[in-house]
């Protein structure tokens, strides 16, 4: 068991670099919402059907998919902090350029570089917190970070809402811009790997490498040969199938949630921004209590990591079955009820799909896991707005656009179940070899 008494003496630095990357995902994350607000105003300016307002929605995450097992393995090949600048820095003059675009094209355009911008951010954010933390409080710090891309539509839909009512949708990209480039100067102000951060004590060092974090350096076997190998091994795709069928219904609301309030309930922006916030308000105290401290706790305590992880990773997917509700109601007050439930249930189980890479990873290939997991989970982002704006378009209703959702998530807890396996450390390529020669 874990003496709890010197832990809590140990410095605390490493908590700090938590709420750093929380920041980051927050404001990309309120990047990326902008447009689900503006998108009433943009719908008017530039007489825009529901299907291209769902490509345009889908935009982002075309060069953002595609990018991310360049982007995983730019990170294991020169690092989280050398990366992650660049990064920030590109996505800050993505956000503001949106803002200058005179038509429809040219709004897909800085869709499209903004998306290339902030591909490193969650894969940089799930490698830099194994560095940082000991397995046993992995979850929480995990859920710090994706907590806040839940939490970004709870302060950033009424923030950009307020600022599009009044000052008009350019200015609503304008202000996230600012807060882009604010961050970017506090990751490079801030931001270093344990083995290079003067701020650590010795005491908090030991404390991370003891407690099982993940060791820094590069895949012995090189970056390409890294991902071949991954690509083919079983709890790599059990991981990806899974997580990218939360990321279908995590998509679907995150870029249509405020129009379904505004077209199916006839909600104004402002009064669509307010009910918007309460199921993202939810799932943020989901994705904190239950999928990080509760998970710790249990790990904590001496339960088995394996059997946590995966019961509350499927009980979650299980709980945003619940999207079946919202297919049933025209009522404002049940719908939200239902999609609280659903987003809820997703969110616990978040952070423990952003945990597992850290988790089972060889040396070197932590970022090429979260790579190939966040490049299949941000297909569904391309993917889910597009299908949910044929549907409604033809249909003139949500409600098949969240039958499809709940029948993504059936599939995604298989893939959980029957896949993935126990989460423990995937073998190093040779040590793989090896084991297979001598069977």
């Amino acid at each position: 068991m874990v003496d709890t008494n010197a832990a809590a003496r140990v410095p605390r630095r490493r908590w700090g670099i938590g709420v750093l990357l929380g920041a980051g995902v927050l404001i990309n994350y309120i990047d990326r919402i902008n447009l689900s607000v503006a998108a009433p105003q943009l719908q008017h300016e530039f007489g825009l059907n529901a299907a291209e307002i769902g490509l345009l929605f889908s935009a982002f995450f075309w060069s953002y998919a595609l990018l991310q097992i360049p982007a995983g393995m730019l990170l294991d090949r020169f690092g989280v902090t050398r990366v992650n600048r660049w990064g920030t820095f590109l996505w800050s003059i993505a956000s503001g350029a949106i803002a200058l675009m005179s038509g429809y094209g040219g709004v897909i355009a800085a869709r499209v570089l903004l998306g290339a911008a902030e591909a490193p951010g969650f894969p940089a954010s799930s490698k830099a917190t194994g560095y940082w933390f000991p397995r046993r409080e992995r979850s929480l710090a995990t859920a710090l970070f994706d907590a806040a891309a839940k939490f970004s539509n709870v302060i950033g839909v009424p923030l950009v809402a307020f600022v599009i009512v009044r000052f008009g949708w350019r200015w609503g990209f304008g202000v996230t811009a600012l807060l882009s480039f604010a961050y970017f100067i506090a990751f490079y102000l801030i931001y270093r790997d344990p083995s290079a951060d003067p701020n650590l004590s010795q005491a908090e060092r030991s404390h991370i490498e003891q407690g099982g974090a993940t060791p820094e350096g590069v895949a012995a076997s090189g970056y390409g040969a890294m991902l071949g190998y991954l690509l083919k091994n079983r709890k790599v795709w059990g991981l990806s199938i899974g997580f990218a069928a939360y990321g279908y219904s995590f998509y679907l609301f995150l870029t249509w949630l405020p129009d379904y309030l505004v077209e199916t309930m006839h909600m104004s922006i402002l009064k669509s921004a307010g009910y918007a916030v309460i199921p993202w308000i939810a799932a943020t105290i989901a994705d904190l209590v239950v999928g990080g401290w509760l998970v710790d706790f249990l790990i904590g305590r001496g339960h088995d990591e394996t059997r946590v992880r995966k019961t509350v990773l499927v009980t979650g997917m299980l709980f945003g079955l619940a999207v079946f509700g919202a297919t049933m109601t025209t009522n404002p007050v049940w719908a939200i009820l239902w999609i609280s439930i659903a987003l809820s249930g997703l969110a616990a189980s978040a952070p423990i799909g952003w945990s597992i890479p850290s988790l089972i990873a060889p040396q070197g290939g932590t970022g090429t896991i979260g790579g190939i997991m966040n490049f299949v989970n941000n297909m569904m982002g391309v993917v889910a707005p597009i299908i949910t704006g044929i549907l409604v378009g033809a249909t003139h209703s949500f409600a098949n656009a969240f039958l499809v959702a709940g029948a993504v998530l059936v599939v995604g807890i298989a893939f959980y179940v029957f896949v993935l396996g126990r989460i423990e450390p995937i073998p190093a390529e040779d040590e793989a070899t090896a084991s297979y020669a001598n069977v």
